[in-house]
């Protein structure tokens, strides 16, 4: 059910909106016409959609880490793996720019990432993994039952899609990046197909709302 509502979510997103309310527009045109004489309202939030909840996984230097941030920290998050070669590429250093970005404004945020690679992520491999795109990056991993847990919370799907003689292993996973809370509460969904800029506003957002 859960993927199905992201599913729609992202055609949502990608398709021509000409109908909105009760309203109802012929064509592209009207419809950005009605648009400018309409007064627009910021979406409600926090975003309306179940994910997320406790799990318990293990940190690069072998603590135990649930969902909350121990530092109190607002929390971004990604289901990836540390060797990979493509969307990881562009999640990873995205998250380490808006932590950088953020604390200067005095905000800070932790990256977390949650390997979908346990047998190549381990305790002793992870770490430098996540740590060359930034110094607070948190990997997790953990046995398989304790990682499938956090993979069902979160709807990801992951599989081996075919091997790379030189990177072994390349896992198909989902893309999105998670705003969670101190809490470890889901806030939003971050596409890291958005500007450093843009995601950098809607977290700010969330943390006015939470202040």
């Amino acid at each position: 059910m859960k993927r199905c509502i992201l599913a729609l979510l992202l055609c949502l997103a990608s398709a021509p909106v000409l109908a909105h309310g009760t309203v109802v527009h012929k064509n592209s045109a009207e419809e950005r016409q009605h648009l400018t004489e309409v007064p627009q309202t910021e979406p409600a939030l926090p975003f309306d959609l179940k994910l997320g909840g406790p799990f318990q996984l293990t940190d690069q230097n072998g603590n135990q880490r649930t969902e909350v941030n121990p530092d109190g920290h607002i929390q971004l998050l990604f289901f990836g793996y540390a060797n990979c070669a493509s969307i990881c590429t562009v999640a990873l250093p995205l998250m380490a720019d808006v932590v950088d970005d953020l604390a200067q404004q005095d905000l800070p945020i932790t990256p977390v990432m949650i390997t979908v690679d346990p047998k190549r992520d381990t305790l002793s491999t992870i770490g430098p993994g996540v740590e060359k795109h930034h110094p607070d990056f948190v990997g997790l991993t953990g046995n398989e039952a304790a990682l499938q847990k956090a993979y069902d919370l979160f709807s990801i799907q992951h599989k081996v899609v075919f091997n790379d003689p030189e990177l072994g292993d390349v896992f198909a996973h989902g893309s999105h990046i998670y705003l969670l809370d101190a809490k470890g509460q889901f806030l939003t969904l971050l596409p890291p197909i958005l500007s450093s800029e843009r995601i950098e506003a809607i977290i700010m957002k969330y943390a006015r709302i939470g202040s």
